[in-house]
Parts: C-alpha cells; structure tokens; sequence
C-alpha cells in the first residue's frame, strides 16, 4: 500500500507541477484589480495569492501533518502567521528588497525540511535532535513574508495610503490562509481515523521533500536565467 500511494504521489507531482509553478507569479491583472480599486482590492490579491501560493499552503501541510490537536494547529499556524506578517509589512514599508527566485529557494527548502522531518530524517539519517519545532516554524514564517513581501513590491503600489494597503494586502493573506487550511485540516484530521493514514503520512512527506527539491531547483534556475 505504502509503495503504490508513494507512486500515485509521484504521478501527482508529475502531473501538477506546471501548473503549480506558474501559479505563483505576479499577473497584469491582479496589478489592474490594484491599480482600479481600493483597499478591498488589495485584501482580495492577497487571499488570492495565498491560496495560490502553494510552497506557503506545502510547508503549512507538513507543520499539520505532525500535529495532532486543533489546539497545537492554531498555536503553530499562529506563530508562522505572526513571523510572515512582521516581514511582509516591515520588509514592503522599509523597502527591504531581494532577489524573488533566491528568496523563492529558501522557502522551497523550508517545504523540503518539513517533509524530512516527519520523516524523522534528523535521527535516522543525521543522528541529531530535531530542532524545536516552534522555532523553527516562527523562522520559516519571517522567511515566508520575506517572499511575500518580494511579490507586494511587485505591483506598483504608489505612495498614497502606503501603508494601509500593506496591511490590507496582509489581511488578505492571512483571510486566504485560513480558507485554505479549512478543508486542509478537515481531510487530515478525518483520514487520521483511518488504517491507511500511516501510508498517507509517509508517502506525503516524501512528496514534500521530492517538491522541496524540485521547487528549489526551479528557482535556481529562474535566477541564473534572469
């Protein structure tokens, strides 16, 4: 069973990852919606590219998969909420820019670093201890807003109601994060009852590491080609 879901997983990636990966861009029109309409605007962008943004939704599966309680989900969801909105507002406001495919490979490895260590890869592969989750969750989510950040500097933005419209961009984000995690934490919490959870947990994890590699290779070369 774990060999078969670990192939349709593979298949899976196959089949989605072009699709997946030109979802994340930044198009002509979400910059009319912007430039046409008012703060909305920018609330709607930004749930929009959350629940677009699919390395953001890979990571956040990973942290979901480990965890077992609803309590534990919201208090890690709300330290990688609190990480990426301190660099989304505070790197947009200051004008704190990097490359968008550097950044983009940083948080593709954050995806791949979750997988491995669901897999337990820490003990079994590096015979270390497993870094503290919480941490590490509130690290990747400063990185994550950091990526956001490169993505709102994007669009011209203009210099009036500079700063609300960050905030507003990041009340999207995380308006669109929640509706993203609903049916993402209902499946989990469902298939956990199930016998064939431990196949799904594993083959899973291997597709997080598989498309942490793919995606970071992607973005490597999307900066050398630029």
């Amino acid at each position: 069973m774990t060999g078969l879901t670990t192939r349709i997983s593979v298949l899976a990636i196959a089949c989605l990852a072009p699709a997946l990966l030109a979802a994340h861009g930044v198009s002509s029109g979400d910059q009319a919606i912007l430039s046409e309409g008012g703060l909305l605007a920018y609330v709607y962008v930004g749930a929009k590219h959350m629940v677009s943004g699919y390395d953001h939704l890979l990571f956040l599966v990973g942290v979901i998969f480990y965890l077992k309680g609803l309590r534990d989900i919201v208090r890690f969801v709300t330290v990688f909420t609190i990480g990426h909105s301190i660099t989304l507002i505070g790197a947009t406001y200051l004008g704190i820019r990097a490359d968008e495919h550097l950044v983009d490979a940083v948080i593709a490895l954050s995806v791949l670093y979750k997988g491995f260590e669901n897999l337990e890869g820490f003990k079994k592969y590096l015979g270390v201890r497993t870094p503290n989750l919480l941490v590490m969750v509130g690290i990747f989510g400063l990185i994550h807003g950091f990526g956001l950040a490169t993505r709102l500097q994007s669009f011209d933005i203009g210099a009036d109601q500079f700063l609300a419209k960050i905030v507003s961009f990041n009340i999207g984000v995380e308006l669109g994060q929640v509706l993203a995690l609903i049916p993402i934490v209902f499946l989990i919490s469902r298939w956990r009852e199930k016998e064939s959870f431990d196949a799904l947990y594993r083959s899973v994890n291997v597709y997080l590491c598989i498309a942490g590699v793919g995606l970071f290779c992607y973005q490597l070369y999307g900066y050398f080609q630029a």
